[in-house]
């Protein structure tokens, strides 16, 4: 939400088999993940039904985020959506309900 005062800012937690973390991500918030081990089965709980027409995405590598991600040994594999997403300046923002467009 653009009038946070943490708006922008990032957080890293490890989650694995052996520390048995798990993670709340608010309705709205951005997320993300690598895996740095040969697999991972990776679950969400979510709060309402998948809804696609909704989704939107931030360049992972955004430099005015500066997101420090694990050390990849290479050039990370990333779908083709995350690869053309939008910086976080360009990036549709989320506003309780309703999303802002920045070229509106």
């Amino acid at each position: 939400r653009k009038s946070s005062p943490t708006f922008g800012q990032w957080v890293g937690v490890e989650l694995s088999e052996s520390n048995h973390r798990q993670l709340w991500i608010p309705a709205g918030f951005a997320h993300g993940f690598v895996v740095t081990s040969d697999s991972a089965d990776f679950l969400y709980k979510a709060s309402d039904y998948y809804a696609p027409a909704h989704e939107r995405s931030i360049l992972w590598s955004d430099p005015d985020i500066g997101i420090e991600w694990p050390d990849f040994g290479g050039e990370p594999k990333v779908s083709a959506k995350d690869a053309a997403a939008a910086k976080l300046a360009d990036a549709d923002t989320f506003l309780g309900d309703l999303y802002s467009s920045p070229n509106q």
